[in-house]
């Protein structure tokens, strides 16, 4: 059990809940289409956000083990601490892998064949931080595949409406990275690592977060005038509206004390609330 939990931390498995209630959304408006559910379905694409999730986590935290021995903030993780073997992790990365694509088979074709693509992005986050400051749009890129994978698995074709909640998430989980890494803008400096926070300081790099979440609000609120959805998805559009606007008031260039708060609870809140209301509007 205690082996289980170090694994649980090493991918910060409470983090799913950013992008799992976008992929919920993604598979239930792929239902409205004339689809029925299917439960066998519903848990092989559970099963392919969960070992995606893993494998991305895990490979962050095995290819970034020797920064973060480095980093006051981030020696304690499982791997520089010693907690986990990085032999070990490797091979976690390496299962999940594998369980995700062969989940994937088990769902259609295109799922399948794209994948190799997915991986890609997910794990290629990893390497960005070291040569681009847009690193942070890489992983809005890999976490946005949520909502249209999980359409493209119901349905195996893409339609633009998952693909605005797509656009969505990538703009929102851009801009929360930006202001989480802004905990770490002097080690990345000092160790010629690239982000946003690194090339434009901290003021710059809270404006930069603040318009990419005035395009993830724009998104929502496209997605509900082209989808024509009822009062319920208003409701939900509005939450998550101001939650993400009110990380920024949590948030200072000279008082980043709150970054946690900004970051997980904040967002997360606003993700599972913008999905009920979503998804029971759907049945409305």
């Amino acid at each position: 059990m205690t082996e289980i939990k170090h694994y649980l931390s090493l991918v910060k498995f409470s983090h799913t809940i950013f992008a799992l209630p976008f992929a919920c959304i993604g598979f239930v408006l792929a239902l409205q289409q004339g689809h029925s559910f299917s439960l066998k379905l519903f848990l092989l694409v559970l099963a392919c956000m969960v070992t995606a999730r893993n494998s991305a986590m895990a490979f962050n935290r095995f290819i970034d083990r020797k920064f973060d021995a480095l980093n006051p903030r981030t020696s304690v993780r499982e791997i520089p601490s010693g907690i986990i073997n990085s032999n070990n992790a490797l091979f976690f990365i390496i299962i999940n892998c594998v369980l995700f694509v062969t989940a994937t088979w088990f769902i259609n074709t295109i799922c399948f064949f794209l994948s190799p693509v997915a991986l890609f992005v997910i794990l290629f986050y990893s390497y960005t931080k070291r040569f681009t400051p847009l690193c942070h749009l890489v992983l809005g890129c890999g976490l946005a595949l949520a909502p249209i994978g999980a359409y493209l698995a119901v349905t195996g074709e893409f339609a633009w409406l998952p693909l605005l909640f797509s656009f969505t998430v990538f703009c929102w989980v851009s801009g929360f990275d930006i202001i989480y890494a802004l905990q770490d803008e002097a080690f990345d400096r000092e160790n010629k690592l690239k982000s946003i926070p690194v090339l434009l300081g901290t003021k710059g790099a809270l404006h930069f977060s603040e318009v990419l979440h005035a395009f993830s609000i724009a998104f929502v609120l496209l997605a509900g005038y082209i989808g024509h959805f009822n009062f319920l998805y208003w409701i939900g559009a509005g939450l998550f509206s101001c939650l993400v606007v009110y990380q920024h008031t949590l948030v200072k260039p000279n008082d980043l004390s709150k970054v946690n708060l900004a970051f997980f609870t904040t967002n997360g809140i606003a993700s599972v609330l913008f999905a009920m209301f979503t998804i029971v509007s759907f049945f409305i």
